[in-house]
């Protein structure tokens, strides 16, 4: 399983962002997750979701502004990100597990995407 994320780029704070998890293999069964991370700091949760899309979580710094989605058939997953702070700045990598439901912590993730530049201007 190979996964590319994509998506990212400059957005002025306030406007929307949206990205993109695009898998090679199929993940119709497999919880994802998205992760950021900036230089010096350690990778962080965003939002994760099972494999059905009937459970997300997210961090408590993007609740209430993201959303989490996948469309299986495409083998796609999802970030809307509205109101982007420049706090959200970052490294966003997406990841899928084996088994298990989503999860908050990156060490129970297996697969994951080359990581996209997000970078929000004031």
């Amino acid at each position: 399983v190979q996964l590319q994320a994509s998506g990212g780029g400059l957005v002025q704070a306030g406007d929307s962002l949206r990205l993109s998890c695009a898998a090679s293999g199929t993940l119709w069964r497999n919880a994802m997750g998205w992760f950021r991370q900036v230089p010096g700091k350690e990778r962080e949760f965003v939002a994760s979701i099972s494999w059905n899309g009937g459970s997300k979580s997210y961090a408590d710094t993007v609740k209430g502004r993201s959303t989490i989605s996948r469309d299986n058939a495409a083998n796609t997953m999802y970030l809307q990100l509205n109101q982007p702070k420049p706090e959200d700045s970052g490294v966003y990598y997406c990841a899928a597990r084996r088994t298990g439901n989503g999860s908050t912590y990156r060490s129970h993730y297996d697969y994951w995407g080359r990581g996209t530049l997000v970078t929000v201007s004031s």
